[in-house]
């Protein structure tokens, strides 16, 4: 092969493998030099250059003394035919070696700062521990853990990911990305909303439950721009977009507002809300509502309080009108004070059964636990079937003494309902004499 040709071949290589020519050339000069310590009688140290324009290479040979040091310089260029076969085996091993660690280095810098952005891949293979995206060039590892519950991807499917972490391992950069983290909702939102990408638009607080709900706060720049209506759009096209990705997740886009009792009354959204009392250490919030906007500002299994409560920072308690005028104190009726005994529960290296270990040093296993329990329920309904007979003797004692005297009960209440309807017939016939003399 002439220089010129070779020249061709490193252009057109570069160009396959997405490198840079000095990288490539980088890259042959290390394999030419492992190449001439395969040969016999080769020099403990070498230095190999190339003229990029000539594509002529030159070796210049050291030996090592004592100390160390490089020493009697010469130069060991060798023929082509006096490389043999060994070196030139070890020349494309090393040549490929160095291309693939090059393009590893090239992959992880380019994904290195993207942490935080958005990709888009296409769904490889999916299992109960993680799914593949295909970016490209490079393969991303969706976790279980960061998947939508009950989402479940397609191979062939193209699908959005939020970057959390790029790793640096010896078979390339690991990309990990996310279904669930909230920033994949502000990346969205800034792909569908100009106002968002150029600044105008913030998006101050997101609070989400993947695959359920979302709540964004979002706050303007501009005074003309109003930040909700620029973020749903016209009928509702934009926010639409990002509702169709997240598969028909809800979003809740509520306008921020520097003061906090307002910002958690219109977090609470769709519920209306009568008052919010901001706790002095501003941690908490008492939210009085309508008796039937109650339901709507809890939410489902309390859905819209808790990610109320995560969107403005502050614990949210809600009370109706009616609780407050009953006295409920805010955070609801208190529980029951229970006390705990100390102590952790391990595992049994030897059986495999858990084992609770008490601070007093006591030990007890879990199937022992078990029939303390049984044993104190069976004591529990003893006890309440020992009362259920008091209480039944205590009827019959009742019912025998009702028994004994109901002649005189009865006389009783007879002469007493004598006496009030002769009363009103007194009275009645007063009155009635009052109008006739009137």
């Amino acid at each position: 092969m002439s220089n010129l040709d070779m020249g061709e071949a490193i252009r057109l290589l570069a160009s396959e493998k997405g490198m840079s020519e000095d990288d490539l050339l980088h890259v042959l000069v290390d394999a030419l030099a492992s190449a001439y310590k395969r040969r016999p009688g080769a020099a403990d140290e070498v230095v190999v250059e190339v003229n990029p324009s000539t594509m002529e290479f030159s070796f210049t040979a050291y030996d090592l003394d004592e100390d160390g040091q490089w020493v009697n310089e010469r130069d060991d260029t060798p023929k082509k035919e006096e490389l043999g076969r060994i070196a030139a085996q070890t020349f494309r091993q090393v040549m490929s070696q160095r291309i693939r660690e090059v393009e590893r280095d090239r992959k992880f810098e380019e994904y290195a700062n993207r942490e935080g952005d958005i990709v888009t891949g296409i769904i490889q293979q999916t299992d109960t521990r993680y799914t593949l995206l295909d970016l490209g060039r490079v393969e991303a590892l969706l976790p279980q853990a960061e998947q939508v519950p009950y989402e479940r991807p397609n191979p062939g499917d193209r699908q959005k990911a939020y970057i959390v972490e790029v790793r640096k391992t010896a078979k390339g950069p690991q990309i990990v990305v996310s279904r669930t983290h909230p920033g994949l909702i502000k990346r969205l939102f800034e792909l569908e909303v100009p106002e968002i990408a150029d600044g105008i638009v913030e998006i101050k607080a997101c609070a989400r439950e993947p695959g359920h709900r979302t709540k964004i706060a979002v706050w303007s720049n501009d005074h003309n721009v109003d930040p909700v209506g620029a973020c749903v759009g016209a009928r509702g096209a934009r926010v639409r977009m990002v509702v169709n990705e997240l598969r028909g997740e809800k979003i809740d886009i509520v306008p921020f507002s520097e003061d906090l009792a307002d910002f958690v009354a219109k977090a609470l959204s769709p519920a209306k809300v009568n008052q919010v009392n901001i706790s002095e250490d501003g941690t908490a919030a008492d939210v009085i509502v309508p008796d039937h906007q109650l339901s709507l500002a809890i939410g489902r299994e309390g859905q819209n309080a808790r990610l109320a409560a995560r969107l403005t920072g502050v614990r949210v308690d809600i009370r109706s009108e009616t609780q407050v005028a009953e006295g409920v104190p805010a955070g609801g009726y208190l529980e029951e004070q229970v006390e705990y005994a100390e102590g952790e529960w391990r595992e049994n290296a030897e059986t495999g059964e858990m084992e609770w270990h008490a601070a007093d040093g006591s030990v007890i296993s879990q199937s022992e636990w078990a029939e303390q329990e049984e044993s104190s329920d069976d004591e529990t309904g003893d006890d309440a079937a020992a009362e259920l007979s008091d209480d039944e003797t205590s009827d019959d004692a009742a019912a025998e003494s009702s028994d004994d005297e109901p002649v005189a009960e009865a006389t009783a209440d007879a002469e007493s309902t004598d006496t009030d309807e002769s009363d009103d017939d007194e009275s009645g016939d007063d009155d009635n004499g009052d109008g006739d003399d009137e």
